[in-house]
C-alpha cells in the first residue's frame, strides 16, 4: 500500500515539475523578449518528439550522402520560405537555423562577443585537443597569434615546392592509361603530403608508392601508411559526435580511440623529431618550416601536436575536396575545361613552369571564377555553429514578415548553413544550380557580402584561406597544361552525393578519364 502511494506520488510529481519547468521558461523567455523588444519567431519547425524526429533524420541524409540538399529543402518547406530562418529542436536540444546573411554576419563579426564554440572543444578534443579549431576567448587569441606568422605570404607564395608532389600525382594518372580512376583518392593523397611537408618538413609521401615503381623502404614509419584512413575515419565519427549536440558523449565507439590513437601516433613521430633538434639546427632549418618556427615560441609537445593537426585538418581536407568538386564539374562541362585550358596555356604554354607563381596565378580570371564557383556550390565547411554566450539577439527572423529582431536566450546554439545561402536565388540568380564561372563576371557577385562566405567571416575568419587557393590554383592550372581532354563516369546523380563530416567532399568520389596533351613536354621538377 505504501509503496503503490509512493509510486503514485513520484507518478504526479515528476510531470508536474517538468510542467512547471516549462512553463515558468517560457513566461521568463517571453520577457526577456519584451526585454530586448524582440518578436516571436516567423518559422517553427517541431522535428517531431524533443526533436529526435529530425534528428534520427538528420543522421540518415548523412549517411546517404544528402545531407547538404536536406537542410536546404527545409528553408523551402518553411510556413514562411521568404524569412530564411527558423527555430527547431534536434536530439533534445533546442536549436535556431539560418541562412540569412545579416543573421551570419552579426554571428560572425558585429556580435562576435555575444557567440562562442560552446561545446565544440568536448566534441572534437579526443582527436584535436586544445587547438585554433576548437579554443574559445583568450585559447583562441593565443592560438591565432601563435599561427598567424605561419601565413603570412613569403609562405603561401611558395608554389615550387608543389611541383614534386604533382609530379607523383601525374605519374597515378599516367598508370590508369586512360582508363576511368578515382581522381578525388589521389587528390586527398596529394594535399596530405603537400601539407606534411609544409607543416613538418618531412612529406609523408603517400603518394609514393609500389603501383608507380617507388621504393617506400625508407618512408615507412609506424603509423604512416594507417595515417589517412585513421584521419578521415575520426572526422566522420567527429562530424557525428556534433550532430548529436549535448548528447555527442553517448558516441565514442573504441575505434574511434583506435584511429585518434593512430593520428597521434604519427603526429607524434614529426614532434619528437623537432623537440630533439637543438635552437642553432632549427636556426639552420633550410627552407620554410610550420613545425620548425611553431618550436620558437613554444616546446610544449601538446600545444605542437593540437596545433598542428588542426591545421592539417585544414590544409588537407578542404583544398582536397575544393580540387575534387573542381575536376568533377570540369569533367561535366567539356567547354568550360576547354576555356580555363585555353587560358592557362595561354599564360604558360605546356611546359613553363617558372612563370607559374602565386602573383600570375592571381591573374588567371577564369581560374579565379572557376574556384569562386565550386566554393559557392560546394563550399568545404558547408555548415557550422556558434552557442550565445548572454541573451542576445540576431538582426532578422522574427514577427510576421521576419523583418523583426529575434530573441536568442544564452546557451542556444545557432546553425549558420553557408551551403543553404550560396544556393539562394536572391543572391547569385535563378540559375543557381548551375556551374557557371562566368556569373563571377558579372553585376551580381560584385556586391554579395556576407551572402559569400567559403572561408567564414569576421575574428574567426580563416587563416590558411590564401594557402588553399593559392594550392589549389596550381594544381588546376598544372592539370589544365598537361591533360588535354577529361571524362566523367556515367552514373553521378545531380546534385552530386557529399560526404560531410568537418568538412566535405564528393560521397562516391570523382571517377574520370584523362587524356594527355601529346605536345605537353613531361616538366620535372629540379
Amino acid at each position: 500500500m505504501i509503496d503503490s502511494a509512493i509510486a503514485t506520488y513520484w507518478y504526479i510529481t515528476i510531470p508536474s515539475v517538468f510542467l512547471l519547468y516549462i512553463i515558468i521558461s517560457y513566461i521568463n523567455e517571453q520577457y526577456l523578449m519584451r526585454k530586448f523588444k524582440a518578436k516571436p519567431f516567423t518559422n517553427y519547425i517541431s522535428g517531431g518528439f524533443f526533436g529526435f524526429q529530425e534528428g534520427i533524420a538528420a543522421l540518415k541524409h548523412k549517411k546517404a550522402g544528402t545531407a547538404i540538399e536536406r537542410y536546404r529543402d527545409l528553408y523551402e518547406e518553411l510556413p514562411n520560405p521568404d524569412v530564411p530562418t527558423y527555430k527547431s529542436f534536434v536530439f533534445g536540444t533546442p536549436l535556431v537555423f539560418t541562412k540569412d546573411p545579416e543573421n551570419i554576419k552579426a554571428i560572425l563579426a558585429t556580435q562576435f562577443n555575444d557567440f562562442s564554440l560552446g561545446i565544440r572543444h568536448a566534441h572534437f578534443d579526443p582527436l584535436l585537443g586544445d587547438g585554433i579549431f576548437t579554443l574559445d576567448h583568450q585559447g583562441w587569441k593565443d592560438s591565432r597569434a601563435m599561427l598567424r606568422p605561419q601565413f603570412a605570404r613569403d609562405q603561401i607564395a611558395h608554389v615550387k615546392a608543389l611541383e614534386p608532389h604533382f609530379q607523383f600525382l601525374l605519374r597515378h594518372i599516367e598508370k590508369n592509361n586512360g582508363q576511368f580512376f578515382d581522381i578525388q583518392e589521389l587528390f586527398f593523397r596529394f594535399t596530405v603530403d603537400s601539407a606534411t611537408e609544409f607543416l613538418f618538413g618531412s612529406s609523408v609521401s603517400s603518394l609514393q608508392d609500389e603501383s608507380i615503381g617507388c621504393d617506400t623502404t625508407e618512408l615507412d614509419f609506424v603509423g604512416r601508411k594507417e595515417f589517412p584512413e585513421a584521419f578521415n575515419k575520426s572526422q566522420l565519427i567527429l562530424s557525428t559526435r556534433a550532430l548529436l549536440q549535448k548528447m555527442y558523449w553517448i558516441y565514442n565507439p573504441k575505434e574511434f580511440k583506435k584511429c585518434n590513437a593512430i593520428v597521434h601516433q604519427f603526429s607524434d613521430y614529426y614532434i619528437n623529431k623537432v623537440l630533439s633538434c637543438t635552437p642553432e639546427e632549427i636556426e639552420k632549418q633550410s627552407g620554410y618550416v610550420f613545425l620548425y618556427e611553431l618550436v620558437k615560441q613554444t616546446r610544449n609537445p601538446k600545444v605542437l601536436r593540437d596545433q598542428a593537426l588542426n591545421i592539417l585538418v585544414a590544409g588537407r581536407d578542404t583544398t582536397a575536396g575544393l580540387l575534387s568538386f573542381v575536376l568533377f564539374e570540369l569533367a561535366r562541362n567539356p567547354d568550360i575545361y576547354k576555356k580555363l585550358r585555353d587560358e592557362i596555356l595561354d599564360k604558360f604554354g605546356t611546359s613553363n613552369l617558372e612563370e607559374i607563381t602565386f602573383e600570375s596565378l592571381k591573374k588567371c580570371e577564369y581560374l579565379k571564377a572557376v574556384l569562386n564557383e565550386a566554393l559557392r556550390m560546394y563550399p568545404s565547411v558547408p555548415r557550422n555553429y556558434r552557442v550565445s554566450t548572454r541573451n542576445t539577439t540576431l538582426p532578422r527572423g522574427g514577427g510576421s514578415d521576419g523583418t523583426s529582431p529575434i530573441f536568442i536566450p544564452k546557451g542556444r546554439s545557432v546553425i549558420y548553413n553557408i551551403a543553404a545561402t550560396h544556393m539562394d536565388p536572391r543572391y547569385y540568380g535563378k540559375d543557381v544550380e548551375e556551374f557557371r564561372p562566368e556569373r563571377w563576371f558579372e553585376e551580381l557577385t560584385k556586391k554579395l557580402g556576407w551572402a559569400y562566405l567559403p572561408f567564414n567571416g569576421g575574428p574567426r575568419i580563416c587563416l590558411g584561406q590564401q594557402f588553399a587557393l593559392t594550392e589549389a590554383s596550381y594544381v588546376v592550372a598544372r592539370l589544365a597544361q598537361t591533360i588535354s581532354k577529361l571524362e566523367l563516369k556515367d552514373g553521378y546523380t545531380y546534385p552530386p552525393k557529399k560526404m560531410t563530416h568537418l568538412t566535405m567532399c564528393m560521397f562516391d568520389g570523382v571517377y574520370v578519364k584523362m587524356e594527355k596533351d601529346a605536345t605537353a613536354a613531361a616538366a620535372k621538377s629540379g
